[in-house]
């Protein structure tokens, strides 16, 4: 019997199953489930914060179209403290470090805090994608004592959290200390005061600020003791036990973690059992995103690709198929991947809409899935202009300025592309284009299954390009290497325009060498066969 297939047969679907599932036998209510995640604001947002934002509020929707009332919460983590100056920022933010993020002056003079304009990017980001949140900032829910009964039982139950954390990776100081960061009264930071007393009748901790060793640098405490009220932003609970807090107060049903902080969630879901006596939420582990080079995609690696950065070369339902197509493994990551995506979401509104036809009917139902997801349920009416992101950047590169659009739209329609004339849609593209064009001289190839002859064929031209020709030499080369191998010159030409611009036509191919540099070419189609 054919398994059955669970709301759009996505991994989103059968999570928000699950999630309800779950809830149904703890007995809770379902008339509001909450999927959440946490937004840093200590530095630029990457690719991987927005994937964090998109994953959760992709199970929001499954639950919602499984007939569940479902919110998800966009929390701010801007009551942290700055840990280290971000890539690509000024060396002077480091007389700020451990100064909460949101006590921090905006380098930029557009918002009230260095943190609340970090945040401000990736809300950007979600606006821009449609993605629907509801925002909570960590220093306006300490302002407003939403954690306060949260905060008293951790720091009341305070030696069992600290053995918690021992048994569970090893740290000890939550055994001597509580796990609570009180922010100095006198020096402003946060990471350099010890809590060492809870008043519980008068909502206080007695503190005193010693300094603390944050990322190899000391930062020297002013020796100040003072008093904190957890009613109020006058500190914030450690990363160990905030977790818990927070989902138990805001009632989160589900939120997924990257690995690197796997040990910290472990943490948290214990606390929620032993010490809240109530279920965590429902957890997804995913892998973090790669850089070429195989290193983490981060702020402190400084190597961050942001979401504003892939939105200048592609659309918002582009990342949001990069960030919903998988859930689980390490993925690398570049610019030069966009075109991809950018063509993939095409090949999926093509099965969308019947023009590509699956036989398996499972894999099409997750396919479609997908893509309705990509579109956050926001479905055309129609096709858009599918046209090859290779071929639309070449034209960009060829195209006179001042009537790049008009020159672009005319070679087009030669090539059988943009019948409806100059769409929105298209207008879109070309814009991605010529910033790509502008950017760039890599050439994204497409993958294609080359037969021995082909590859050989393939071969020899890479050896004809490397030297000096011109453009009817180019044009007669491939012909004759074409005939010379058994492969027939139109399967070759079709063959060397797919891998070179996603398309089964395009201009001829001596200009298009040139123009796009035989450096170029020669890598892409050395890509190619490597493939």
């Amino acid at each position: 019997m054919p398994e059955k297939i669970i709301g759009h047969g996505t991994w989103y679907d059968k999570t928000a199953s699950k999630i309800v599932e779950r809830e149904q036998k703890l007995g809770r209510s379902l008339d509001l489930i909450r999927t959440e995640s946490g937004l840093g604001a200590s530095g630029f947002p990457h690719i991987g914060s927005f994937a964090d934002c998109a994953r959760s509020y992709a199970v929001a929707l499954a639950l919602r179209e499984q007939g569940f009332n479902s919110e998800y919460i966009a929390f701010a983590d801007d009551l942290d403290g700055l840990r280290k100056v971000p890539a690509g920022l000024p060396d002077s933010l480091s007389k700020y470090l451990g100064y909460p993020v949101t006590s921090i002056p905006d380098l930029y003079g557009c918002h009230d805090s260095f943190g609340e304009h970090m945040t401000s990017l990736l809300l950007e980001s979600l606006d821009q994608s449609g993605i629907k949140y509801t925002f909570m900032s960590a220093k306006k829910a300490y302002s407003q004592g939403l954690f306060t009964e949260q905060i008293r039982i951790i720091l009341s139950n305070a030696q069992k959290v600290g053995e918690i954390v021992k048994d569970e990776v090893g740290q000890e100081k939550f055994v001597d200390v509580l796990p609570y960061f009180p922010i100095c009264a006198n020096c402003g930071r946060i990471y350099t005061t010890k809590a060492h007393t809870f008043v519980s009748e008068e909502n206080k901790v007695l503190y005193t600020c010693k300094g603390l060793e944050v990322r190899g640098k000391w930062l020297d405490g002013c020796g100040h003791k003072g008093e904190a009220d957890i009613s109020k932003a006058e500190g914030k609970l450690g990363w160990k036990v905030e977790f818990a807090a927070r989902w138990n107060a805001l009632d989160v049903r589900f939120e997924p973690f990257g690995k690197d902080i796997s040990d910290s969630v472990r943490v948290n879901a214990r606390i929620c059992r032993e010490v809240f006596d109530w279920a965590p939420p429902f957890h997804a582990k995913y892998e973090m995103y790669l850089d070429k080079s195989g290193k983490k995609i981060s702020k402190s690696a400084g190597n961050v690709f942001t979401p504003q950065v892939w939105f200048r070369y592609g659309s918002p339902q582009s990342l949001l198929l990069l960030t919903l197509k998988r859930f689980v493994g390490t993925r690398s990551l570049s610019v030069t991947d966009i075109p991809q995506y950018m063509n993939e979401l095409d090949e999926l509104e093509d099965i969308y809409f019947g023009k590509k036809m699956l036989s398996d009917k499972k894999e099409k139902a997750k396919l479609v899935g997908l893509y309705t997801y990509c579109m956050l349920f926001d479905l055309p009416s129609k096709m858009g202009d599918h046209v090859p992101y290779n071929l639309l950047t070449f034209l960009a590169k060829m195209a006179p300025k001042g009537s790049e659009a008009e020159f672009i739209l005319e070679k087009l329609q030669g090539y059988r592309y943009g019948k409806e004339g100059l769409t929105d849609d298209l207008k879109r593209r070309i814009n991605y284009a010529l910033n790509w064009s502008e950017d760039f001289t890599e050439i994204t190839q497409q993958t294609v299954e080359l037969a021995e002859q082909e590859k050989s064929a393939l071969e020899l031209l890479i050896q004809a390009l490397s030297v000096d020709a011109t453009e009817d030499e180019i044009q007669s080369a491939v012909f004759n290497i074409a005939r010379n191998n058994n492969v027939k010159p139109g399967r070759f030409f079709k063959l060397l325009y797919k891998i070179l611009l996603g398309a089964p036509q395009g201009p001829r191919l001596g200009p298009y060498v040139l123009a796009m540099g035989k450096e170029n070419v020669i890598n892409a189609l050395k890509r190619a066969t490597e493939g």
